[in-house]
């Protein structure tokens, strides 16, 4: 759903930049709460793993793709704030070194792409995880729904941008329906991969996902008529436990080689079929003014190397460079943010629990 240039009008361009720079503001205040000694070091590799899915379009219908917005996935994995933190991340990275996404039309995806899917995406997953049973299966389940509805609220966000500062002349109303009814298709594959991720991340360590805190219930025992709340027995030990520090970087490690083989080698067998926006923009002519991307001469541009004839070599090269850069990027941004935590206290870890336990 990357918005090229000339799609949007500059005026409204710059009403989104403003957005955008607001949202990313409030953003990096609200990730130096969520950032703590768990979550900083896995927040640049959630932007690289989006960044590498982004580039696995999946076929939905009538010569149409689509691809992870990873909006949801990153709310649910590392916290809403840094969650913008790590799409906006992955959409800079995109649009500089990549050509994918307009320069001028970035706030437009910032507030779109990052935004509206962080936000729609936290809070249908919180009000479900609310709802449902306290077991981990019900966090994979808000997952899934909560990333199926943040594609298409997307495509809605998108559809209003459009009315207020669409350059073409093209009935709202065919593009709402247009842009709606593909996107709720796309929702599906993005649910799916969401729920699927997060589901693997709570086997192995479900103190890393954020939208899973807090979810195991107390036992209780009832004493003189009244329920009160039992102190668990320590679980046995059979072989020496590794430091929070080792799990955690073997969890880094493990997701950082699954990112390179994405964007490395599975890419080469993604769908060549336009994705949900850019057939929606050629059906119904919303692309009559798209403009040549700035960055159009980048020697990544459209995700491969300059110079390199072979499509396979070159498409993998440009995506273990995406990911290689993003995670950078990345990591620095949340490096800076973590350091610049006011409260003058070091982080308590919390206590390690599974959201699949019940009493």
């Amino acid at each position: 759903m990357h918005v090229p240039d000339g799609f949007i009008n500059a005026p409204v361009s710059v009403a989104a930049g403003v957005v955008a720079a607001g949202a990313v503001a409030v953003s990096l205040r609200g990730a130096r709460r969520e950032l703590d000694e768990r979550i900083a070091p896995l927040a640049g590799l959630v932007a690289a793993f989006i960044f590498a899915v982004q580039m696995l379009n999946f076929p939905v219908a009538a010569g149409t793709s689509g691809h992870l917005l990873g909006g949801a996935l990153a709310a649910i994995l590392v916290g809403p704030y840094t969650g913008v933190l790590c799409v906006s991340v992955v959409l800079l990275m995109q649009g500089i070194l990549f050509a994918d996404g307009g320069l001028t039309a970035l706030g437009v995806n910032i507030s779109v792409m990052a935004v509206t899917t962080t936000v729609v995406g936290y809070a249908v997953f919180r009000g479900l995880v609310k709802a449902l049973p306290k077991k981990r299966r019900s966090v994979t389940v808000s997952a899934f729904v909560a990333a199926a509805l943040s594609v298409p609220g997307a495509a809605l966000v998108f559809t209003l941008v459009y009315a207020i500062g669409g350059t073409t002349d093209v009935p709202l109303g065919r593009v709402l329906t247009a842009m709606v009814g593909v996107h709720v298709l796309i929702g599906l594959g993005e649910a799916a991969i969401t729920a699927f991720t997060v589901g693997a991340v709570i086997a192995v360590r479900p103190d890393l996902v954020h939208g899973a805190r807090g979810l195991r219930q107390k036992l209780q025992l009832r004493v003189g008529g009244e329920l009160v709340d039992a102190t668990p027995a320590p679980e046995p030990q059979l072989a020496p436990a590794l430091s929070p520090s080792h799990r955690t970087r073997n969890v880094w490690l493990t997701g950082l080689a699954a990112s390179l083989v994405l964007a490395g080698v599975v890419s080469f067998y993604a769908s060549a079929s336009p994705d949900g926006l850019e057939k929606v923009a050629a059906d119904k002519g919303i692309d009559a003014k798209v403009e040549e991307h700035a960055a159009a001469g980048s020697p990544l541009a459209d995700y491969g190397v300059e110079g390199i004839t072979d499509g396979r070599l070159s498409g993998g090269l440009a995506g273990v460079i995406g990911v290689g850069a993003t995670v950078v990027a990345g990591t620095g941004v949340f490096w800076a943010v973590r350091k610049r935590r006011t409260d003058g206290t070091e982080d308590t870890p919390a206590a390690v629990t599974s959201p699949g336990a019940s009493a």
